[in-house]
């Protein structure tokens, strides 16, 4: 993560090490801000303030950066006419060769594309993973390790929970005879690591990741976000929401994003990223055989086949469903691990998307989303959906 720090606030810290130190109050308390400047406000001009100590510059998806500083300078600054926003930074977390049954759920083995035979024959794609890292030498993984970002630690983009590299393996692990094998097979996967080593962190290190995805959009093709926290929708432009901000750029740079709806039940209009219009959003199926027609019985916990998964969040926002229960992929220390989520369903379309992207490179986002509903199924017992909407399940056989 990069770290500045202003010089007067450094001589300021030496000044107070010859004193004894007086307990925070509300006027000197700290706390983390986003701030987002005007077009054609220098980032600099604003960060050399008393008082604030900056964790991460943002250039590509928006201009700004993050930070701590007291309430009275935050609010000081958002009166600053230079100034577009400033918002209390929040928190997120995940959304939690054996062929895996989400791979012939969807129908990968049909795709063209994919090749899947036990040939090592790579999609030609990058995908970024933005969480909580990837395992950056497993050994059925295609991982870019050059391309890789740390914004949560600061240091390696390695991953010390396991979840980034479950969601890289559904993504991309390699058809190479060995392991497990993922929707788009060696696609190169870009680790982006926003959440610690618990599976959290803050909006300003998503919003890092973001930045530093936008800054490669002539590479990466799609991205992928199985993290979210509270939140609502706004419009691209209007200057309420910083990763809204930034991921409106980041898909006006030409970069899909597909986004998990959530692990809560409920309806996804209050998780961001996924109440977002611009991004894909996925809810999650429970799938235990890879084959429609319900009656299989269940493995790892008690959902009912071919059924709405009973955690994934539902509404309007999502765009599409796919398997999320019980999925097998790569884990952290070169292994393989089996869980479930939304998580879990949404790299199931990021890499549908990367497949899409391939064979049409110039496509958009909004190309991509419609292509992948228009290519999806009704046969699943969609009536088990809790609202009226009754989205597609995935299918990328003709991709």
């Amino acid at each position: 993560m990069r770290r500045l720090t202003v010089k007067a606030l450094f001589a300021a810290s030496l000044l107070a090490a010859a004193v004894p130190a007086a307990p925070a109050t509300a006027d000197t308390a700290t706390s983390g801000y986003i701030v987002l400047l005007k077009d054609g406000t220098s980032v600099s001009s604003l960060t050399n303030l008393l008082g604030v100590t900056v964790d991460n510059v943002y250039e590509s998806a928006v201009r700004g950066y993050s930070g701590r500083m007291t309430a009275g300078t935050a609010a000081r600054l958002a009166r600053d006419p230079r100034v577009a926003l400033v918002q209390p930074d929040g928190v997120a977390s995940i959304a939690a060769q054996t062929q895996p049954t989400g791979i012939d759920r969807v129908d990968a083995e049909q795709s063209p594309t994919a090749r899947i035979n036990g040939t090592d024959e790579r999609v030609n794609v990058d995908v970024a993973v933005i969480d909580t890292g990837v395992d950056l030498d497993h050994p059925d993984l295609n991982v870019n390790t050059a391309g890789a970002k740390n914004c949560s630690t600061g240091r390696s983009a390695d991953d010390g929970n396991g979840h980034g590299t479950h969601v890289a393996g559904t993504i991309g692990a390699l058809d190479n005879g060995t392991g497990v094998v993922g929707v788009a097979p060696g696609a190169r996967i870009w680790p982006v690591r926003v959440l610690n080593n618990q599976g959290s962190g803050s909006f300003s290190a998503i919003i890092c990741g973001i930045d530093y995805v936008t800054a490669h959009a002539s590479e990466i093709e799609v991205a992928n976000m199985s993290l979210g926290g509270s939140g609502s929708d706004s419009a691209c432009g209007s200057n309420k929401d910083a990763m809204h901000e930034a991921i409106c750029r980041s898909v006006s740079a030409g970069v899909t994003y597909v986004v998990a709806a959530g692990n809560s039940a409920k309806n996804s209009s209050t998780f961001v990223p996924a109440t977002y219009e611009e991004v894909i959003t996925v809810s999650a199926l429970a799938d235990f055989n890879g084959q429609p027609g319900g009656g299989a019985a269940s493995t790892c916990r008690a959902d009912v086949d071919d059924t709405f998964a009973d955690f994934s969040n539902y509404g309007a926002d999502v765009d599409i469903i796919a398997p999320g229960v019980c999925i097998l992929s790569s884990w952290k220390g070169g292994g393989y691990n089996t869980i479930s989520g939304t998580s879990m369903a949404s790299p199931h379309v990021a890499g549908a998307a990367a497949l899409f992207k391939s064979t049409h490179p110039s496509a958009s986002p909004s190309a991509v989303k419609s292509a992948l509903q228009a290519a999806g199924t009704t046969n699943w017992n969609s009536t088990t959906d809790p609202d009226s909407t009754h989205e597609r399940l995935l299918n990328v056989a003709t991709f």
